[in-house]
């Protein structure tokens, strides 16, 4: 195993039809062609010997969207356990529900993580209302995956299909939720555009704050994020794909190009997910 993507959207349970957003990302990502099988995504990292973690997201509240049940990404983790691991998604804006779900689906599915997008479930991580949820997953040991920063989904169309930017903004936000609970390992998702340098000062100031790479090819990661990253926050940076927006092996590729310091190449590509998913 030479790295972990720690950002990896599970495909679509075959008996539920595509979210409403899908056909906005595929076309801003410039997809082509049918979506990946599950076997065809463990086919493909099997071959970059790479380990994921895969999630799906549960947005209904919003949007409207069944989401994939957790049980169907245990089920995928199950099926291929060389390959990926599973976090959790609960729809924060169903209260209690959500709360006992995120515990169902860690203590029961033995799912290791959860994962969260502010701006599609319309939420304020740093909402008291949302602190059940967070005080659960905290007791639980479980990291946190959270979307930062722009949002591909609506984007261009009008009002921006209804979702909201300010829901991933690091600060107030994400730094209120990490000092609020310390013991909490938050990964903020992205490079956190257009509030980079917010994103960079959480995790510098926050020992419980990590960022993940994910949604941008390497060549673009605004260059203060990538110098941080070789630097003071080589032991705060994650390879994430965003997969399968971001193919995972463009990523890689493009990685191996920047001028990037060593060691904190092994970091961001293995040992820094070690460290959040509790591997060491």
């Amino acid at each position: 195993m030479k790295a972990i993507d720690i950002h990896v959207h599970v495909p679509r349970h075959p008996e539920l039809p595509e979210y409403g957003i899908e056909p906005g990302l595929r076309k801003m990502f410039r997809m082509k062609g049918e979506p990946d099988s599950v076997q065809e995504m463990a086919d493909r990292y099997e071959a970059a010997d790479v380990k994921a973690v895969i999630f799906s997201v549960d947005a209904e509240t919003e949007t409207g969207d069944r989401p994939d049940p957790n049980d169907y990404v245990a089920d995928v983790v199950k099926r291929y356990p060389e390959r990926f691991f599973g976090f959790a998604t609960v729809d924060p804006r169903k209260g209690a529900a959500a709360v006992d779900e995120l515990e169902r689906a860690v203590t029961d599915l033995r799912l290791i993580g959860l994962k969260l997008h502010p701006i599609h479930m319309a939420f304020f991580p740093d909402d008291p209302a949302f602190k059940p949820l967070f005080d659960t997953a905290e007791r639980l040991g479980i990291p946190v995956l959270m979307h930062t920063g722009y949002a591909a989904a609506g984007a261009g169309t009008p009002g921006g299909g209804g979702f909201k930017l300010a829901y991933a903004r690091p600060i107030p936000h994400v730094d209120n939720l990490a000092a609020d609970h310390p013991d909490l390992k938050i990964v903020m998702a992205h490079p956190a555009w257009p509030w980079i340098d917010e994103q960079i000062a959480v995790a510098l100031h926050k020992p419980n704050v990590y960022i993940d790479l994910s949604g941008w090819a390497p060549k673009y990661i605004p260059k203060q994020l990538i110098a941080e990253a070789g630097g003071r926050l080589r032991r705060k940076v994650l390879f994430g794909s965003d997969y399968p927006y971001m193919p995972p092996e463009r990523w890689l590729e493009e990685f191996a190009a920047l001028e990037i310091r060593d060691e904190a190449r092994e970091l961001i590509l293995l040992e820094n997910a070690k460290t959040v998913l509790g591997l060491d």
